[in-house]
């Protein structure tokens, strides 16, 4: 009979029993420890090949060691090729994040450059998510500054428009996007439907990279305005060309042989690694991005390469090619899954000479020092959070410190900001915001906003996370405010029995100057750092970062309520409709004084719908 403490058994002699009850089928294994968690995610050409790797007692690196002793059970999952079985393995890394597996952390979706398709003049504008709206789109750019860069040199040369079709049918003269010549005011007529047009068709030729035509095409029609003695519309092109001979000439580091690809560089230094992703379409750079996957200590180039790329277009479009600076474990395996993804072929090379590999050298070159400033904060980084530690007499250097604020307008439209910082800096993704929902706090209620948030917060920490094996738990709460404040903070912690939590207040001091704060704790007097010391002003950019995010979110919301109508509580009254209903009427007060022949009248909207918006405004009185 066995003993029910008994240790369960772990190592290479729990994998070697699945030997017997797997075949030589591609699939996807995982390998879980005495609590069943996973550790490990791989894919396997021949699981059963590969299980018996693993199997043996020794011949490992380090981490594959620790990974095998740690491991208590498998489990396994066949496919019916090793494609599927790559695709697989990324979307369970991702979803489960095993600890053993090189991960990429940071999953934002990236901004594009849409060309609206409905309207007669196209609007132009940045565009992050699906792609449901009509009309063409151009990217991925590497960040929002990218975009709106290209956007500005769009506008200065083709005279787009960018305001929202609301505001474009509002307009009853031409605004200051056409006084600073940024735009050729098609809302009050100053520029025909074809004209208009042809520009749109001219900006989509600079995207696609063919500006030199239209340079070229542009210079033909100056002369002949000037000979026509049209002289205003002579310099209006001369302007357009001379701001598209500078967006050519900013543009110098583009590359020519290189029409559509992405160069993915990694650079590998003291256990951490730096991946740089620069995004070339129609032969222009547009922009770069770096990343810093989780990874061991003995990885190899070529998996972490290939688990950052299987991760990386497991939710984007690949291009038709990647370049890149380093072989991967599976090149074909990965040409045959992105192609699937795409719908027409993917190439991979690791170029050795030409200007593909100039541009990886750069990208290379980038990665390098982005690593190298990385590991600096980091150093940087690790003394502050000791420091901290050393301050408020705390057991460890706190891996995660959650700094909560709240934000309102005598009372409206409150939300509570919660910004979370480790050893890594602010770590914007686990950044959360309350919108406070509490119908019976006092307008401008601190203290009820904030123990609503921290109720929220710990109520689903309990929840999710019970036994604080997650990394979601804090380490250190800061308050933004005194005595009062942590000692409501604190009964709500004995409320929850979590009681063992730090927390720090951090209340301006004298004359509420920055510099003077001083920091509150439970049952202990009030205390104040150095002026110069490091740590005092780590704390006051935690604290700055909290109220901007939070100020940030109210804003939002207030923006959010200012632009709602009763249109918005009307079933089936969408934003197309709104829009339709708005430009027809003028206000939401107006839909409401129409009678129901008048609502029929606009377009798009249907008898039963015009019935239903006339029978909300009269029902209501």
């Amino acid at each position: 009979m066995s003993d029910a403490n008994e240790k369960p058994k772990t190592g290479h002699e729990v994998i070697q029993s699945y030997l017997k009850t797997i075949d030589g089928s591609p699939g996807v294994y995982r390998m879980l420890d005495s609590e069943s968690r996973v550790l490990y995610v791989g894919k396997a050409r021949n699981l059963r090949a590969r299980v018996s790797n693993y199997a043996r007692p020794s011949g490992h690196s380090g981490r594959i060691a620790r990974m095998i002793s740690n491991t208590a059970s498998m489990m396994f999952l066949t496919t019916k090729t090793e494609t599927e079985a790559l695709l697989l393995e990324q979307n369970l890394i991702k979803q489960l994040k095993p600890k053993f597996n090189v991960l990429l952390r940071d999953d934002k979706s990236f901004p594009n450059i849409l060309v609206t398709a409905t309207h007669d003049y196209p609007q132009i504008k940045k565009h992050r998510g699906a792609k449901k709206e009509k009309g063409n789109y151009y990217g991925p750019f590497a960040s929002a500054g990218a975009v709106n860069r290209t956007l500005n040199q769009l506008q200065r040369v083709f005279l787009l428009r960018d305001c929202s079709d609301a505001m474009f049918e509002s307009r009853s003269r031409p605004c200051l996007q056409h006084q600073i010549k940024r735009c050729s005011a098609p809302c009050v007529g100053k520029i025909s439907p074809e004209e208009y047009r042809k520009t749109v068709q001219d900006a989509e030729k600079f995207l696609n990279g063919k500006s030199t035509d239209i340079q070229g095409r542009l210079a033909t029609e100056m002369a002949e305005a000037s000979e026509a003695m049209e002289f205003e519309r002579a310099a209006a092109l001369r302007d357009r060309i001379k701001a598209l001979t500078q967006v050519q000439t900013a543009q110098g580091i583009n590359p020519q042989g290189v029409a559509e690809a992405d160069i993915i560089a990694l650079h590998l230094d003291q256990g951490q690694a730096c991946v740089q992703v620069f995004f070339i379409r129609a032969n222009q750079n547009w922009g770069n991005r770096d990343y810093y996957p989780r990874v061991g200590p003995d990885v190899d180039a070529a998996e972490v390469l290939e688990a950052f790329i299987g991760q990386f277009y497991d939710t984007r479009e690949p291009p038709r090619q990647l370049i890149l600076s380093n072989d991967i474990e599976s090149p074909d395996l990965m040409v045959e899954a992105l192609s699937g993804k795409l719908g027409r072929k993917v190439d991979i090379v690791v170029p050795k000479r030409g200007e593909k590999a100039e541009l990886v050298d750069g990208a290379l070159r980038n990665a390098r020092e982005s690593l190298a400033r990385k590991l600096a904060e980091t150093a940087t980084q690790t003394n502050l959070l000791k420091g901290i530690a050393d301050a408020f007499d705390l057991p460890a250097p706190p891996q995660r410190i959650e700094v909560y604020d709240n934000s309102h307008i005598q009372g409206t439209n409150a939300v509570g900001g919660m910004i979370v910082a480790g050893p890594d800096g602010m770590m914007k993704n686990q950044y959360r915001k309350f919108n406070i929902r509490g119908d019976d706090l006092t307008p401008g209620d601190d203290f009820g906003m904030m123990k609503e948030v921290l109720t929220r917060r710990f109520k689903r920490l309990l929840k999710e996370d019970p036994d604080r094996k997650l990394g979601m738990w804090p380490d250190l709460l800061l308050i933004d405010g005194g005595a009062g404040q942590v000692s409501a903070v604190a009964s709500i912690m004995r409320e929850y029995g979590v009681e063992d939590i730090p927390m720090v207040g951090v209340a301006k001091g004298v004359d509420r100057d920055a510099g003077k704060e001083e920091f509150y704790r439970v049952g202990k007097r009030p205390m104040a750092l150095r002026h110069n010391d490091p740590v005092l002003y780590f704390i006051q950019r935690l604290r700055d970062e909290a109220h901007r995010f939070a100020i940030g979110t109210h804003r939002a919301k207030r923006a959010k309520a200012v632009g709602a109508t009763p249109l918005d509580d009307v079933p089936g009254v969408g934003a197309a409709r709104k829009r339709a209903l708005l430009a027809h009427f003028g206000s939401a007060k107006a839909v409401g004084r129409a009678n129901l022949s008048d609502l029929k009248a606009v377009d798009g909207v249907s008898v039963a719908l015009a019935e239903r918006i006339y029978a909300f405004f009269h029902e209501r009185g």
